[in-house]
């Protein structure tokens, strides 16, 4: 009987394609978990995860647009965030710190207004280098703000509508999100200490938001990309802790200069190759 002769190692083309998807498989897992990575490490430098995971997914994965993946994994770090900095957000969601609920109320919802139709624009562009040129400039800027004790009185009003316009430019591949708000942080005189938590405090509604829209519009993201969801959950929580320590020991000078110097190189390498 015909069933009895497709049995394992009968159809020898049959296992040959059997192994052949078992491979591909685990290819794409591996894939996802290294885009996992990169997006755990990226996301809290001045440096555009976003575009680099965007990139990495062009050449990695073909199911899904590279951008729409890129903003995706923002939800493993999301959760990262939303860990890490547990107390404060018992104490905004409690409206025991109205002044910083008010912060990222304005702040979230410029960025949204603001993100929300370059998105639709870009979502088939993936920029690069002119971008991260500008990311280093800023941040040259900042550093030299810093060493010079230059700063402005903002209004805190003001600070979350220029922080969240920022972030919300942040969609386009490229721009680092980090980079800006804390380009943007550190223009009013806030200790350094608290720009780098105010920042990454930020990006979680924005990141809820964004993620959110994404799965509704293909849920199939949550099924074939949680091995990245994963990874950068775990690598994003061990280096968002390492970074938040480092910048406690280093001159705030030297770390925005530092990650200016990263930018411009990576803009270099970029145009000549």
């Amino acid at each position: 009987m015909y069933f009895l002769s497709t049995r394992a190692g009968d159809n020898p083309k049959a296992d040959i394609l059997d192994k052949k998807d078992l491979f591909v498989n685990l290819l794409n897992m591996w894939s996802y978990i290294l885009l996992g990575i990169i997006q755990g490490i990226f996301e809290w430098l001045p440096i555009s995860s976003e575009g680099v995971t965007a990139l990495t997914t062009h050449f990695l994965i073909k199911t899904f647009n590279p951008v729409d993946l890129a903003l995706f994994l923002h939800l493993g770090t999301f959760f990262a965030v939303l860990i890490y900095f547990r107390k404060d957000w018992k104490e905004i969601l409690t409206f025991k710190n109205p002044k910083l609920l008010r912060f990222l109320t304005i702040a979230t919802a410029v960025s949204l207004i603001v993100s929300y139709p370059l998105y639709k624009l870009i979502r088939s562009m993936v920029l690069g280098n002119g971008l991260l040129l500008v990311m280093g400039i800023g941040l040259l800027i900042t550093a030299y703000f810093h060493k010079k004790n230059i700063s402005f009185k903002i209004n805190l009003k003001y600070l979350a509508v220029m922080t969240g316009f920022l972030q919300g430019l942040a969609v386009i591949p490229g721009l680092s999100r980090s980079g800006a708000t804390i380009f943007g942080l550190s223009l009013s005189g806030i200790k350094p200490d608290k720009i780098l938590k105010l920042s990454y405090l930020m990006s979680a509604p924005v990141v809820l938001a964004s993620t959110g829209y994404l799965i509704l519009q293909d849920s199939t993201l949550v099924f074939k990309a949680w091995p990245a969801l994963v990874s950068s959950f775990l690598i994003g929580i061990l280096t968002l802790h390492f970074l938040i320590n480092w910048a406690k020991k280093i001159d705030f000078f030297k770390f925005a200069l530092i990650f200016s110097i990263i930018c411009f190189l990576g803009a270099i390498i970029g145009f000549v190759f």
